[in-house]
């Protein structure tokens, strides 16, 4: 099937499966007498795991790394149970940080109960004023060992 066929059937876009192939996510296709890619089942199989993996929230490098454990299926899965493990810990804190995000919204939401000039705003004399430093955000890269660039 031509990149136009397995974007459709798998709801991704062309320039999506342009890009996971340049990261190596996805095999090079064969290509055709026309010079047009060739695509086959297994190109939609690792894409629908890309996908899903994505879905989940995982980086390119923990699907890297994820592609690279399916590739030696008689190899023990305690490394993929540590990965699943740590990209948990990451969305646990991830869900912290957007709690106390909330928390802050809210607070500053206070501070401008009624609708009046922007003069008076509350919000934007809240966000104006000198506040105490944000925590940094947590790192999109969450398994140590699991990624190269990004």
């Amino acid at each position: 099937m031509r990149i136009s066929d397995l974007a459709q059937a798998t709801g991704t876009p062309a320039d999506t499966i342009r890009y996971y192939e340049r990261e190596g996510l996805l095999p090079a296709p064969a290509r055709g007498g026309n010079n047009y890619r060739v695509y086959g089942a297994e190109h939609a199989e690792r894409l629908a795991f890309i996908r899903q993996a994505r879905g989940l929230d995982m980086s390119l490098d923990e699907i890297r790394t994820l592609l690279r454990w399916q590739g030696e299926p008689g190899a023990d899965c305690g490394a993929v149970n540590a990965l699943l493990d740590a990209h948990i810990g990451h969305i646990a804190t991830r869900i912290r940080e957007l709690r106390a995000l909330e928390k802050q919204l809210k607070a500053l939401r206070a501070q401008c109960r009624q609708a009046s000039d922007t003069a008076h705003c509350g919000i934007l004399a809240g966000l104006g004023a000198p506040a105490a430093p944000a925590p940094a955000p947590s790192r999109r890269h969450h398994v140590a060992g699991a990624h190269g660039r990004r």
